[in-house]
């Protein structure tokens, strides 16, 4: 878990996808996640619903 707030571009990068996919699989799981940063919470459901991102 993480405890630092992130850039929708960090998370993006993290599964290897640009924001604008990332923001596509968002919407359509319904998930409301701030523009702006990610907070930790908001990370959180995101790695719920689509898994932890690959470790590099």
């Amino acid at each position: 878990m993480s405890n630092k707030v992130k850039t929708r571009q960090e998370i993006a990068d993290e599964y290897g996808v640009s924001t604008k996919t990332l923001s596509r699989w968002l919407k359509k799981k319904n998930l409301d996640i701030s523009s702006g940063f990610v907070t930790p919470k908001e990370q959180n459901q995101i790695y719920e619903v689509f898994g932890e991102p690959p470790k590099k």
